[in-house]
């Protein structure tokens, strides 16, 4: 498994159509909830993604302090095995990523409530009450640099 981390203007052509493709796929049709997924960020995002010969197999994207929240965050956290570690490992990247390209001291997420529990193993904790994003059930989290 490859671990990849580039910014959006280093990505070339077919990653960021295969990206999107993965985030589409899971996002809009798996989840059945229509939305804007390419929503202006991603140019300002460092994408990371676990590949093997079979294709992306879990992703997600960085985002500096006003993009997205007051704090570095992380979203469109995709793992296609999941329940394998993929998730977790990917997270534990993406959270040293915050760290080493956008100097976070926190780093705010948007879980989708049956997932939470990801992000408490890396000492995310909830920050507000459950709330819908799109339908879908939704707490906000942080977690504070040791």
């Amino acid at each position: 498994m490859q671990l990849h981390i580039k910014r959006f203007q280093e990505l070339t052509l077919e990653e960021l159509y295969e990206i999107l493709k993965l985030r589409i796929a899971v996002f809009v049709v798996e989840q059945n909830c229509p939305y804007l997924e390419a929503d202006g960020n991603d140019q300002e995002a460092i994408h990371l993604w676990l590949e093997d010969e079979e294709g992306i197999q879990a992703y997600l994207r960085v985002l500096d302090r006003g993009v997205k929240s007051e704090h570095v965050s992380i979203g469109r956290v995709i793992s296609m095995k999941r329940r394998t570690g993929l998730g977790t490992r990917l997270l534990r990247e993406g959270i040293r990523a915050a760290e080493e390209f956008f100097g976070a001291d926190k780093i705010y997420v948007e879980s989708q409530v049956y997932a939470k529990g990801l992000y408490e193993k890396q000492r995310f904790r909830v920050v507000s009450d459950e709330f819908l994003d799109d339908g879908i059930p939704h707490v906000q989290m942080i977690r504070e640099r040791e």
